[in-house]
């Protein structure tokens, strides 16, 4: 499980790593928040959007602020062309 970004290595915690993944299988196609909280943490987690918005955060400055793009009220999407 190795990720690069212009042929730069890039190191993700697992967590991160899992929700890049979700997003980049899935690209093209807005994730629902409540969604990546049940991928990540499954359906007994007390998580919660912030969580997931922290996240995000944290993987957008490892990959770049563009890749991930937030759908307000909706959701996360990774564009097709892009991932």
């Amino acid at each position: 499980m190795r990720i690069s970004r212009a042929g730069v290595p890039l190191t993700l915690t697992p967590h991160e790593y899992r929700l890049l993944a979700y997003l980049m299988l899935h690209a093209g196609r807005v994730v629902p928040v409540t969604e990546l909280i049940e991928q990540l943490y499954g359906h007994d987690s007390d998580k919660d959007a912030n969580a997931i918005e922290v996240l995000i955060g944290r993987v957008r400055r490892k990959i770049g602020l563009d890749m991930i793009e937030t759908r307000r009220g909706f959701g996360y999407v990774v564009d097709k062309d892009g991932a």
